[in-house]
């Protein structure tokens, strides 16, 4: 059943656009919340509405069981991106958030005949790519903590020495690992959008062979753009990744 706008729990609008020709849905990363896109809607043009995916068991949907397959979390997600789909919209996810807003893509088009104008995709190796890095989310929750950290230095310590925080936190992030580690790419015809991939020069655990290799599944145009920084550089080269995020939907508002 497809969510109206006024029942909606997946899509929040931090600034809502009356004038905007163009929706920017941004797809959170493993653990991640609203507060990733939160100044995004100030580093983009005035006529874009910037939309962020909430998941189930995150920020205001904390009481709700989060999803651990990403199959499943499609099928529950996109009818409640269809209500925001009048308008040309685009697609933005890093890591975990790539590999949702590529599927939804995918769903949209095969099921609805619907495709974002471009695909941004940042710090994720291309679906069909094969990933050799061990599975955690079945761990001990120390094992993991320690394995998480000793590959992606990512939970910050203030979050690490609050056990009640902890709690809350944990059982979300290791479904959201489980989404990423249980993933299992279906072969299909590319995209008819464009898609721009950003990567991490220091990133260790996706490289630039990994990036490039989701220009196999466009038939439009791709881009590839390496910034300096480790897996999570979004965070850090912000005003970098808006402005050449900001160049692209200029172009595709002229279109």
């Amino acid at each position: 059943m497809t969510a109206t706008k006024e029942l909606n729990t997946w899509i929040f609008s931090p600034k809502p656009n009356t004038k905007a020709k163009l929706r920017f849905f941004c797809f959170p990363y493993a653990g991640g919340g609203t507060s990733l896109f939160r100044d995004w809607v100030n580093g983009l043009p005035s006529d874009v509405e910037v939309c962020q995916v909430l998941l189930p068991g995150h920020d205001t949907r904390i009481k709700e069981k989060p999803f651990s397959h990403l199959i499943t979390l499609i099928e529950a997600m996109v009818p409640g991106l269809l209500p925001y789909l009048d308008m040309p919209f685009i697609f933005y996810g890093h890591s975990m958030g790539a590999l949702l807003c590529f599927e939804a893509a995918r769903r949209l088009s095969r099921q609805y005949n619907l495709e974002p104008k471009h695909l941004f995709v940042s710090g994720s190796r291309a679906p069909q790519t094969p990933c050799f890095l061990k599975p955690t989310h079945h761990l001990p929750d120390n094992l993991f903590i320690d394995e998480i950290n000793k590959r992606y230095k990512a939970i910050p310590k203030e979050i690490l020495n609050n056990q009640e925080i902890m709690q809350l936190f944990l059982p979300v992030l290791k479904a959201d690992f489980s989404i990423i580690e249980t993933y299992e790419y279906t072969p299909d015809l590319p995209l008819n959008c464009s898609i721009s991939a950003f990567g991490g020069l220091q990133d260790e655990m996706v490289n630039i062979e990994d990036i490039a290799a989701w220009q196999n599944q466009t038939s439009g145009k791709f881009t590839l753009q390496m910034i300096e920084g480790e897996h999570f550089f979004i965070n850090h080269k912000k005003p970098e990744i808006l402005k050449a995020i900001s160049e692209q939907l200029v172009e595709t508002l002229t279109i």
